[in-house]
């Protein structure tokens, strides 16, 4: 693991961050959002893979000019850099978009170092100088997930992690998509229900776990953002 961004946090911060995160557990996504926003303002930075907007949907009711970063890995499907710009234009976001440096150049996609020069790198960039992220975790995600706390210290990135959506199941979300009529990604009903890189996703069938098209027949289950 990388070096954090800032200093190891003090023991009142981790007693904060536990009591909110707890707090948390009973309420809606919305409050966790309202609490981070409350809590370090502009030094908040929403991360967003575009599979869905519905993270995106309850920040910017919040805070219409919430930071949003995109990470452009360079080996996206066209149809999820095509949603950005739609999503983008939808809600009129303050829109940040992450690309590889030249150290990317010898680690194509699906190689090992891969998601560290193309994804945590560049995340790590965008972090530098704020204070709290939040993110669309869920604890139905995958294995790594099931703990997945609303409010957490993130050690590898130096700064407090908080997923709103962390208690939601995909019905949850798939629901609030349609009661709300959000955009929803093209490739999902293509059968991609867990949409990252193009070459290193494809879709499931009937019966697999949503993220068992990720890095398919790898043993691979994060990229280094979340674990």
């Amino acid at each position: 693991m990388s070096e954090a961004l800032i200093e190891t946090p003090s023991d009142a911060l981790v007693a904060e961050i536990a009591a909110a995160s707890a707090d948390l557990e009973t309420q809606a996504a919305s409050k966790a959002i309202e609490w981070s926003l409350g809590r370090f303002g502009k030094e908040v930075v929403l991360a967003a893979s575009f599979q869905d907007v519905v993270l995106i949907d309850l920040a910017v009711a919040i805070e219409p000019q919430i930071e949003v970063v995109f990470l452009d890995t360079g080996a996206h499907f066209d149809e999820t850099l095509s949603f950005v710009d739609e999503v983008s234009q939808r809600y009129d976001l303050n829109l940040t978009v992450t690309h590889p440096g030249p150290e990317a150049d010898a680690s194509p996609c699906g190689s090992p170092r891969c998601c560290e020069f193309r994804k945590v790198a560049p995340l790590r960039g965008a972090l530098a100088g704020k204070k709290a992220w939040l993110t669309g975790v869920k604890r139905v995600d995958a294995p790594t997930r099931v703990a997945a706390p609303i409010v957490a210290w993130d050690e590898g990135f130096g700064l407090v992690k908080v997923n709103p959506m962390s208690l939601w199941t995909d019905d949850d979300i798939d629901s609030y998509v349609a009661d709300h009529g959000l955009p929803v990604h093209p490739l999902v009903r293509q059968g991609y229900l867990s949409i990252g890189c193009a070459p290193t996703t494809r879709p499931v069938v009937e019966g697999e776990d949503p993220r068992a098209g990720r890095w398919s027949g790898t043993g691979k289950v994060e990229c280094g953002l979340h674990a």
